[in-house]
């Protein structure tokens, strides 16, 4: 389709040169998932403290919990990079602070949330032009994003959920990712978990489940996600 084919050359015009300093590239693993709560941030968490269990210097350079508790203890003893406060229109906002993140020089940094969209003032708008920059001065990344998020699925998922995605992430970040990892759940499982009241707030889960979360739109996400990996 026309549109399609406009919006991948925009995206290949986007696409940064190869990287030719002499500092080795990191290496990017990306825990993929079809839907919110699969486990993705529990996935690279546990693959950070394993790693730092053998030895690696790792850091928990952004970890979104939502809130669960059983997520945050998964932190356990991996240190975590502060966050960066942009105040924007009256609200503080939280942010990945990547210039504390390459001064640290881990070599391992763990970053949630891949398709995010930074506050205005810090250096990239998207975070995964952060991750880009960690890429390039030698610091492997583990991170994570729903396949929802991705660039050329924009207009497919948007038919299947009626939810437009205003955060993307363009295909070719992921394309190049070292390794991709499905976090997989079924879509009966995952409801209950958003039953359960393990992926969001009471308030927010009969809604959930009448809407984005009905098992057509979480097996059709799926679908989308299996064939990424």
């Amino acid at each position: 389709m026309p549109g399609r084919r406009r919006r991948q050359r925009a995206a290949a015009q986007r696409r940064p040169r190869p990287y030719t300093s002499s500092v080795s590239r990191g290496k990017l693993r990306i825990y993929l998932g079809a839907a919110p709560g699969v486990g993705k941030t529990f996935a690279m968490l546990n693959e950070g403290r394993r790693r730092a269990e053998r030895g690696t210097d790792v850091v928990a350079a952004y970890v979104e919990t939502h809130g669960r508790p059983s997520t945050a203890a998964q932190i356990g003893d991996l240190e975590v990079v502060p966050r960066r406060m942009y105040e924007y229109r009256g609200t503080v906002l939280e942010e990945l602070d990547l210039d504390a993140v390459l001064a640290r020089r881990p070599a391992v940094a763990l970053v949630d949330e891949l398709a995010h969209t930074n506050a205005p003032g810090t250096r990239h708008p998207k975070r995964w032009e952060d991750v880009q920059t960690m890429l390039e001065a030698g610091i492997d990344v583990i991170t994570t994003v729903n396949v929802q998020h991705l660039e050329s699925l924009n207009d497919v998922v948007e038919r299947i959920t009626g939810v437009r995605q205003a955060e993307t992430v363009p295909d070719w970040v992921v394309r190049d990712a070292d390794q991709v990892e499905l976090v997989d759940m079924t879509p009966e499982a995952l409801r209950r978990r958003m039953a359960h009241g393990n992926i969001y707030g009471p308030d927010k889960v009969d809604a959930a489940l009448a809407n984005y979360f009905r098992v057509g739109n979480l097996s059709a996400l799926r679908e989308l996600a299996l064939l990424w990996v």
